[in-house]
């Protein structure tokens, strides 16, 4: 069925597209090419993946073992030095966002974040840890719920968002979690307030808005070194993206704010995609209560793989390429898909 004829874009709407259009073809650059200054760094001695596997109409297949699978690094097959099997503890690192763009819908915040407790399997660690200006932890690794959801209740706070140092600061903490699988989950918009301002400042020495609206980049420093951490540990970041930091719900569609935007929000996909985890969008409040429990249900169906990187190139400062295969044809394993090394 065909609606009737549609308006002719205006300037402002043909920037949207090219600006979403951009960032999309800037991140994909970003997995294949880095400046020496931009490019992960990681400990290639010892690579870690979570990794899912599916069967073809999407449902977790948790009975595999490790001669199930097969692990390529830049085609070639690795050796696989250990194997956890989907029912082994994960730490996991609770995130939340507690600045000022959380306070009209604290309360429903904290009540998914109780049921994210619920959720997650008794022998998992847990931490809660807020953010605005600066990170705090509330309550550190323990399998206590109860004090956990104290910890979540007494979370508080307003201001700016320091996104990428709540992520460096959480994945300190989980440096000390020694032997152990590892997740943070975050609820967040994803405008890291430093970010933002840097990339308005780069905006506004441009002279055209075309020239604005290039100069806004999804890769950054803060991007990279938060990569880094993770692969070093093996980190697998779930961010769960409020809807105030979609570019799709701006209210004014600017060029610059809308490059900013998606600038925000491709980062957190690169964070998930990175990192093998999920980016999950929050497109209505109320869905904050479903989501984050789901987050919990898919740590239960991820395997843990560990292999040796090739010693010959280790940290040489190129894009190492992973896949890994089920020996199962129909199943289809689900990983990061591979590190920078240097």
């Amino acid at each position: 069925m065909f609606g009737p004829p549609t308006a002719k874009p205006s300037r402002n709407q043909k920037y949207v597209i090219v600006v979403i259009l951009g960032l999309i073809c800037s991140l994909c650059a970003t997995t294949r090419g880095q400046s020496d200054d931009d490019v992960v760094r990681t400990d290639v001695s010892l690579v870690q993946l979570n990794v899912g596997v599916v069967d073809g109409q999407g449902r977790a297949i948790t009975s595999l073992s490790r001669a199930d699978f097969a692990v390529y690094e830049d085609g070639v097959k690795q050796t696989i030095q250990s194997f956890e099997p989907t029912y082994a503890p994960f730490s996991v690192v609770l995130l939340l966002d507690m600045s000022g763009s959380t306070l009209s819908f604290r309360q429903q915040l904290k009540q998914a974040a109780f049921r994210f407790l619920d959720a997650l399997s008794p022998d998992d660690r847990v931490a809660v840890i807020q953010f605005n200006a600066k990170p705090k932890t509330l309550f550190g690794f323990s399998h206590d719920r109860r004090r956990a959801a104290y910890a979540i209740e007494i979370a508080q706070g307003a201001g700016d968002t320091y996104f990428y140092e709540a992520l460096r600061y959480a994945l300190a903490e989980l440096n000390h979690e020694v032997n152990r699988r590892k997740a943070i989950i975050v609820l967040t918009d994803g405008l890291d307030t430093q970010l933002r301002k840097a990339d308005r400042d780069r905006a506004a020495k441009a002279e055209t808005d075309e020239e604005a609206v290039a100069s806004i980049k999804p890769e950054v420093a803060s991007l990279n070194s938060v990569l880094s951490a993770a692969d070093r540990q093996g980190v697998t970041i779930y961010p769960l993206a409020l809807p105030s930091g979609d570019p799709k719900r701006l209210p004014l569609q600017d060029p610059v704010i809308t490059a900013i935007y998606s600038a925000a929000r491709t980062r957190m996909q690169a964070l998930a995609d990175r990192t093998g985890g999920h980016l999950n969008d929050i497109r209505r409040l109320d869905e904050m209560a479903r989501l984050f429990p789901e987050v919990a249900a898919n740590l239960k169906t991820l395997y843990t793989v560990r292999y040796q990187a090739p010693g010959n190139r280790a940290r040489d400062g190129k894009w190492h390429e992973i896949r890994v295969e089920v020996k199962y044809p129909e199943l289809v394993a689900r990983t990061k898909t591979g590190y920078y090394a240097r």
